[in-house]
């Protein structure tokens, strides 16, 4: 399964890299997060509750970050667990593109995903996919809004 989507942010280039790093903003953004630790700059281990169609499941995982040229740039790379639900793992590539007082934010990411999720189809997986990804953007977006709003 592959996403794709560009989001302007009305924020400075170096704020939304640091928030797209900062694990209480991701933390609240994350649809269904439960729990998300830093164990290091570049390691996460979170706990995600998601509903695709009939099959609901709590997700364990890790994500590995990997800052290639910040704050232009960087990779992620993650896998869970969904126990009888199944599994997924994939990539994202993420850049961020300076427009002064706001950033175009563009990620491309790759997905696979096994067990009784594979099984629901992949019109539904991806429409459920779009959505969260749609969901997190949209609350990270406005999580910056807000704290602009502020100053």
């Amino acid at each position: 399964m592959d996403l794709s989507d560009e989001i302007r942010i009305p924020a400075p280039r170096a704020r939304v890299y640091a928030a797209l790093q900062d694990a209480d903003i991701l933390r609240a953004c994350i649809p269904g997060c439960e729990e998300l630790i830093k164990h290091s700059d570049t390691d996460l281990e979170a706990k995600v509750v998601f509903k695709v169609g009939p099959v609901k499941a709590r997700f364990a995982g890790k994500v590995t970050l990997n800052p290639e040229s910040p704050p232009e740039r960087f990779t992620l790379q993650g896998e869970g667990s969904g126990g009888v639900a199944g599994f997924a793992k994939g990539g994202a590539v993420v850049t961020l593109e300076d427009l002064g007082d706001e950033t175009i934010l563009r990620y491309e990411a790759k997905a696979e995903i096994g067990g009784k999720l594979a099984q629901l189809g992949s019109r539904l997986l991806q429409g459920t996919a779009k959505k969260l990804a749609g969901n997190f953007f949209e609350t990270f977006q406005q999580t910056l809004t807000d704290e602009v709003a502020k100053v």
